[in-house]
């Protein structure tokens, strides 16, 4: 009782210098001691000598730790068991990434994870004496790590609440938008996009905690705001030039919803983005194509399952403008004619046009899509052509049917939602 009572003078009159904090740790193991925050981000380091590895150089360098370091920590189970327990784990080397054996422990304010403290281990191995002081600095460090944790929910309000005005068009003047950004001290991107990821629920605080996890330690983009709204996630990615920016982008989104699920276990996320911009003034633009996006892959889940952005959409952009339009108020002649005859006749003649149609009038995918012999499909075809008064040579006819087919579809999924 009186060793514990001594090891806790330790830390008398560190309050607010967590540099200091980390050396005072470093002092009493003998090696070399790094604290960061939930999301990995570097907030203190001890000094240190020759005894350190490449995983604790890097860090320090780029002030969070490297994204492979974290997902050799997932995989290994290793934060897993930190974010489960409030007891120190033994980290073994994982040589591939440049880490060294460790001892870690979680800084936690009852179930909630704020922090992590990790010592390398120099000399010797950690004893259980050391194992116990580690979880006495972890209480000790809690009440500093909250008062970080305070003030930087207040900055990402005030981020918040720029991010809405920005998403609901309340800057017309780029200048004053410009000047908004400065205000808070961030890099303005060359070229931005908006990406919205929709949950099957309301996101709740332990989710958006994940949330602000993964966008934090991933490397593959830069997030600069985010913010929730209800069972949506709304993202601004900015990158220095279009070069690669799109393919980040759609490597990004399947990346983050695949994440979710394996690391905490938050399935059915779906994702899309708007175009690419550089005026941030157009920020709602991006925002309303990529709600329309999630939309059309709502509507047409087969045809858009690889797409991920507005711009690949296609003739799909149109869908709402045809709605409106005179070309949807009555069905097609052909299509007509024919869902009078099958209904006659119980054939599927209809069906089958679709289908090749969505094949792009290749006979053998149509019928093996249909599982029927290609002579059997080229009867067919012709059938169609005689009932249905169509000439399938004829490149705007087809596309016509094409589009009242989803067109069709589309106002039943409207009737539906």
């Amino acid at each position: 009782m009186q060793e514990s009572s001594k090891k806790r003078e330790i830390f008398k009159g560190v309050y607010g210098d967590l540099m200091e904090f980390a050396d005072r740790i470093s002092s009493v193991l003998g090696c070399p001691v790094t604290i960061e925050d939930g999301n990995h981000r570097l907030l203190a380091y001890s000094t240190h000598e020759e005894t350190t590895d490449q995983a604790r150089i890097s860090t320090i360098i780029g002030r969070r730790v490297p994204e492979k370091v974290i997902n050799s920590l997932w995989k290994e189970g290793i934060l897993p068991a930190l974010l489960k327990d409030e007891k120190p784990v033994q980290v073994p080397s994982i040589d591939d990434v440049g880490l060294g054996k460790r001892a870690a422990i979680s800084i936690r304010k009852n179930n909630e994870v704020l922090g992590f403290i990790w010592a390398l281990e120099a000399s010797k191995p950690f004893s259980e004496e050391d194992m116990v002081f580690l979880q006495l600095a972890a209480k000790e460090a809690k009440n500093q790590l909250l008062q970080l944790q305070l003030r930087k929910k207040r900055k990402e309000e005030s981020y918040q609440e720029f991010f809405w005005q920005l998403l609901t068009g309340h800057f017309q003047d780029e200048q004053e938008l410009t000047e908004k950004l400065t205000q808070f001290s961030l890099h303005i991107p060359a070229v931005f996009s908006v990406i919205v990821f929709e949950f099957p629920d309301e996101i709740t605080r332990e989710v958006e905690r994940h949330i602000s996890y993964m966008l934090t330690t991933t490397q593959k983009i830069k997030s600069y705001f985010f913010t929730t709204d209800q069972n949506r996630l709304i993202l601004l990615v900015g990158a220095e030039s279009t070069a690669g920016f799109t393919a980040s982008i759609s490597r990004f989104i399947p990346y983050f919803i695949r994440q979710m699920s394996s690391r905490f276990q938050v399935t059915d996320i779906s994702g899309a983005s708007g175009n690419l911009y550089r005026i941030f003034s157009k920020g709602m633009h991006s925002y309303h194509e990529a709600l329309f996006t999630l939309k059309m892959k709502h509507a047409f889940p087969v045809d858009t399952e690889n797409m991920t952005q507005y711009h690949q959409l296609g003739i799909f952009q149109t869908m709402d403008i045809l709605i409106e339009s005179r070309y949807s108020e009555t069905e097609h002649a052909s299509i007509q004619l024919l869902k009078d005859y099958d209904a006659k006749n119980q054939t599927d003649l209809l069906s089958t046009l679709e289908v090749y149609l969505e094949k792009d009038c290749h006979p053998n995918e149509t019928a093996k899509h249909l599982h029927i012999h290609v002579n059997t499909l080229n009867y067919r075809l012709k059938r169609i052509a005689e009932i249905g008064e169509i000439n399938l040579k004829d490149p705007l006819l087809k596309m016509s049917l094409f589009l009242s087919f989803k067109i069709s579809h589309y106002e039943e999924f409207l009737k539906k939602r």
